[in-house]
């Protein structure tokens, strides 16, 4: 009997032992598993999101063609290019413009081809004239000159002096002009105006029918000469 507890006894001490070591068994393995379960997990939840793919610049739009610097330059050329309508006078180889003693505005020297401008002294005396500074430069050397107008009727006067002081006497200056269809040959400033720093006025009356006056010089001695241009519409 004595034998038969103790037996029973340790059975059920060895079954004990043996669950308890079953459950431990269990534990160590779920506890890994769930160890791994949140390793595994870990990567996805700690993962840097990817940055967003850049999005080009928008190009830059083209200037419209007729866009207001392009409309400015025109607006500046053609203010550049007029030019006044008759009655027109023009100061010969002058870069100034020039008031006379009757308040007529005389432009600067424009409309030449060729040749070259020169200016005399300023206290140089010019007979036969109020206007004395209007014979002090003068283009000489041109072979034409053109002006724009609308056709129609027009008088022409030419201003001469003989200013130059290598010619001392007729015969020294000689040269030709054609104003429209009126040919001038052999004028000789000198002869013309009596003398030296002598003012003098060659009028042409003209018709124009090509929308420009035109003038054209041709030497025979020494270089053509002129101080002055006037074009006046006819009365």
């Amino acid at each position: 009997m004595q034998w038969s507890l103790i037996s029973i006894a340790a059975v059920i001490l060895f079954t004990g032992c043996h669950s308890a070591k079953v459950s431990s068994d269990k534990a160590a393995t779920a506890t890994p598993t769930a160890a791994a379960t949140t390793e595994a997990a870990a990567p996805a939840a700690t993962a840097p999101t990817p940055a967003p793919a850049p999005v080009p610049a928008p190009a830059p739009a083209a200037p419209a063609a007729d866009a207001t610097p392009a409309a400015a330059a025109t607006t500046a050329t053609a203010t550049t290019t007029s030019t006044p309508a008759p009655p027109v006078r023009i100061k010969a180889g002058s870069s100034s413009a020039l008031t006379d003693a009757d308040g007529n505005a005389w432009i600067p020297d424009q409309g030449f081809a060729d040749g070259d401008i020169t200016d005399r002294p300023a206290d140089l005396k010019i007979a036969n004239t109020k206007d004395q500074a209007l014979y002090l430069s003068e283009h000489y050397g041109m072979t034409s000159f053109s002006y724009p107008v609308p056709s129609g009727k027009y008088v022409v006067k030419l201003h001469f002096a003989e200013t130059y002081d290598g010619i001392s006497g007729p015969g020294q200056r000689v040269f030709s002009f054609k104003v429209g269809n009126q040919e001038f040959k052999d004028f000789d400033v000198w002869a013309k105006a009596g003398g030296a720093n002598t003012a003098y006025v060659e009028t042409v009356n003209v018709e124009v029918t090509d929308g420009k006056l035109t003038i054209t010089f041709t030497p025979n001695v020494e270089n053509p000469e002129i101080n002055g241009i006037e074009i006046l519409p006819a009365s």
